[in-house]
């Protein structure tokens, strides 16, 4: 199978619309100037706008993980932490789709509830916690049987939808990032750097291998961590690109020199703001009212000026913010 046969299966793949797509690309006049005459040209692919239940990168995904789950699933059980985008989403995916849903989250409970914990309880899940990330994988089973017994037909969803199926949301996303760019005038010249804020490496795998699949040997993927290391962001990245590619039917192997991996942002650990990521947000909000989250988006824009003001990216060149949503994580 070559890569247009790949691309074409896609479409033979179950998926449930939720999101509102295309997200915009836009250029943002103010936000250039801001960077300077010898910065390259920044767009911003937002994904905070998918839309459904406020939106963010989780939406792409769980349009593939559900595609086939109407009918013969009742409950969604899932985890992340206290104020998961991805548990806030899969919570009104939940509610939409008329099923129960409960959710595994590692800590204390914010009482009263705010930000994504106040969504996920609107929508109607029940909420476990649990004292920590490595609790939480045993927990979700433990619902499961405990739901199996009672009858009813949980499906349950790893970590951040982060999987070969739920990957495929990206590859889908990377195709329509590259109509949008040809219908602004074609592929720009020189490369094109994407930086995405990136943990559990679905959206950073789904958009390699759309990338490898659309030949784009021109992209560089700067996924940037909020809590692990670059060589374990490669290596799952490349496990869970490898999965999708198989459900496709491609036996290939991603582009050369594709991914970069960064993981100098991270500072004191998941979900802590740095002085980085704090003036990344008052940068992108001041010159281009664009609103960063303190776990992700900011931290993924710290990176791209500090790569912009190293001379990193060459002023031909092009960037593309990819916003992944996570604005109630500014209301815990």
């Amino acid at each position: 199978m070559d890569r247009h046969q790949a691309l074409r299966s896609l479409q033979n793949q179950p998926r449930l619309p939720l999101a509102f797509l295309p997200t915009p690309l836009l250029h943002p006049p103010h936000l250039q100037e801001a960077l300077g005459p010898s910065a390259p040209h920044v767009l911003l692919k937002l994904d905070e706008w998918t839309g459904f239940a406020l939106g963010g990168n989780k939406v792409r995904k769980l349009e593939f993980l559900l595609g086939d789950a109407p009918g013969r699933v009742d409950t969604l059980i899932t985890c992340g932490g206290v104020q998961s985008n991805h548990c806030r989403v899969t919570a009104g995916a939940a509610a939409w789709l008329g099923m129960d849903c409960v959710l595994v989250v590692n800590g204390p409970l914010p009482d009263p509830p705010s930000g994504n914990s106040l969504l996920m309880r609107l929508f109607g899940a029940e909420l476990r916690s649990v004292p920590s990330r490595e609790d939480r994988a045993p927990a979700m089973e433990e619902e499961a049987e405990r739901l199996r017994r009672q009858g009813k037909r949980p499906m349950v969803i790893p970590l951040g939808a982060s999987t070969p199926q739920g990957a495929l949301g990206y590859v889908l996303a990377a195709v329509e990032l590259d109509e949008q760019m040809r219908a602004r005038g074609g592929r720009p010249p020189g490369r094109t750097w994407i930086f995405v804020a990136s943990s559990s490496c679905g959206t950073l795998a789904g958009l390699a291998l759309g990338m490898t699949l659309l030949g784009r040997q021109d992209v560089r993927l700067v996924g940037v961590s909020p809590d692990i290391s670059a060589q374990v962001m490669l290596a799952d990245t490349v496990e869970i690109a490898r999965g999708a590619a198989a459900l496709l039917g491609w036996p290939g192997d991603l582009l050369p020199d594709l991914l970069h991996p960064e993981d100098r942002f991270v500072g004191a650990g998941y979900g802590i703001p740095t002085p980085e990521s704090e003036e990344a947000a008052r940068f992108f909000g001041r010159h281009a009212g664009v609103v960063l989250d303190p776990v992700y988006t900011a931290k993924a824009a710290a990176a791209l000026l500090a790569w912009i003001r190293e001379g990193r990216i060459p002023g031909q060149d092009t960037v593309v913010f990819w916003h992944t949503g996570g604005t109630p994580g500014l209301f815990r």
